[in-house]
C-alpha cells in the first residue's frame, strides 16, 4: 500500500514591483535675447533660469542671442529641435523677441512659452504669465496649453499691435532714446513727446474693410488684438473674442489737440475722443492714393519694418499654441 500523500496548499509569495514612470519632461528649448530686460538684471536672467530649471530636474537649453541680427536664424534652429524633440520653444525678452518666437513656434508647430523682459510686457500680462524672470521660469514648469490668436500684417505676424504712420516713427525715435538712457517707461514716453514736437505728415490711404471701402487722411492707423492694451487705451470689449481685430484711426489734427489726444489715450479715454475713428473688422485692406509710395514704415510688436503696400491685416487661421500658467488657465476654465 502506497503512502498517503499528504496535499498542502501551495502558497506563492506575491512580490510587489514598484511602478516606475516612463514621462520624461519635454525639454524647454529657451531662446534668450541677453538685449532684453533692464540693464541692473541683463547678466542675471540666464543665471535665474539655469536654477530654476535646474532645481526641477528640467531638461533645458538655453541659448542667447548677443546679436540682433542672429535672433532669427537662433530662433529657427531652435524651433525646428523643439519639434524634432517634442519640446517646448520659450522666449525670454521683450514684446520684439516674443514675436520673433512665436512666429518660428507657429511655422514649426510647436508648443510656446514665454518669460517676459521687456518694458511693458502687454502679451505676458494679459495671459497673467509673471513679469519676474524666476516667477515666469517656475510658472512654465506645470503650464497648461491654451490656444491663442495672434494677427497677420502682409504676411508678418503681430502678437499685439501692428500700425502704421505716426507711432512706427515713434518707436524708431523711442529705440534712439533707448541707446542713450535705457529702457524704461519714462523713456518710452519722451520718445512719444518728441516724435509728436518734430512735427507729422497725414497719409492719404484707401481702406478697404469687410467689404466696405473708403477713402482718408490719417496720422496714423493702429490695429490691435491684445485685451490688456486695448482695454487702457479704452476700448468697451475684446473684439479678438468675436474672432475680429480693433483699429483706430487718428486724424490729421494740429500739434495740440494731438497732445491732447495722447493724453486721453493715457487715461484710457481714446477711442471715443473727437479726431478718433475706431472700428472692428476681420479683413482690413490699406493702400496709399499715390502710386508713387512703393513702400509704407509698418510696426509690429515693437520692430518697424517696410512693407510693400496694400497692407493686408487679419486674424491667423492658426492660432499660438501658448503655455499659460496653471492657475491662470484654471481660473479661465472655471
Amino acid at each position: 500500500m502506497k503512502p498517503a500523500v499528504l496535499l498542502l496548499p501551495l502558497r506563492i509569495a506575491r512580490t510587489r514591483i514598484p511602478h516606475v514612470s516612463t514621462f520624461t519632461p519635454r525639454p524647454l528649448i529657451v531662446v534668450l535675447n541677453a538685449a532684453s530686460g533692464r540693464h541692473d538684471d541683463e547678466d542675471d536672467a540666464a543665471t535665474t533660469i539655469g536654477e530654476v530649471l535646474r532645481a526641477a530636474g528640467r531638461p533645458h537649453e538655453l541659448r542667447p542671442v548677443a546679436d540682433a541680427a542672429a535672433l532669427d536664424a537662433t530662433t529657427r534652429q531652435a524651433a525646428q529641435d523643439a519639434r524634432a524633440s517634442g519640446g517646448v520653444l520659450v522666449a525670454a525678452g521683450g514684446d520684439g523677441t516674443l514675436n520673433a518666437v512665436a512666429r518660428a513656434a507657429l511655422e514649426e508647430d510647436v508648443d510656446y512659452g514665454v518669460i517676459p523682459r521687456g518694458t511693458f510686457n502687454y502679451f505676458a500680462r494679459a495671459h497673467g504669465i509673471p513679469t519676474d524672470t524666476g516667477q515666469a521660469t517656475r510658472a512654465l514648469l506645470d503650464a497648461v496649453v491654451e490656444p491663442v490668436p495672434v494677427g497677420f500684417v502682409s504676411g508678418r505676424l503681430f502678437l499685439v499691435n501692428a500700425s502704421v504712420g505716426l507711432y512706427p516713427e515713434t518707436l524708431d525715435v523711442r529705440e534712439e532714446q533707448k541707446q542713450r538712457h535705457g529702457r524704461s517707461r519714462p523713456v518710452a514716453l519722451w520718445a512719444t513727446l518728441l516724435t509728436v514736437l518734430q512735427g507729422h505728415h497725414p497719409m492719404q490711404v484707401r481702406l478697404e474693410r469687410d467689404g466696405r471701402e473708403v477713402e482718408l487722411s490719417t496720422l496714423t492707423l493702429f490695429v490691435g488684438l491684445n485685451p490688456l492694451q486695448l482695454e487702457q487705451m479704452g476700448w468697451d470689449g475684446t473684439p479678438v473674442e468675436r474672432g475680429r481685430l480693433a483699429a483706430i484711426v487718428l486724424k490729421p489734427v494740429s500739434t495740440p489737440r494731438l497732445l491732447w489726444l495722447l493724453a486721453r489715450g493715457a487715461l484710457g479715454r481714446l477711442p471715443s475722443a473727437h479726431g478718433v475713428d475706431s472700428f472692428t473688422f476681420s479683413q482690413l485692406t490699406v493702400a496709399p492714393l499715390s502710386r508713387a509710395v512703393r513702400r509704407l514704415k509698418v510696426a509690429t510688436d515693437g520692430e518697424t519694418t517696410f512693407l510693400a503696400p496694400p497692407l493686408e491685416f487679419e486674424l491667423s487661421p492658426q492660432p499660438l499654441k501658448l503655455l499659460k500658467p496653471r492657475m491662470v488657465a484654471d481660473g479661465q476654465a472655471s
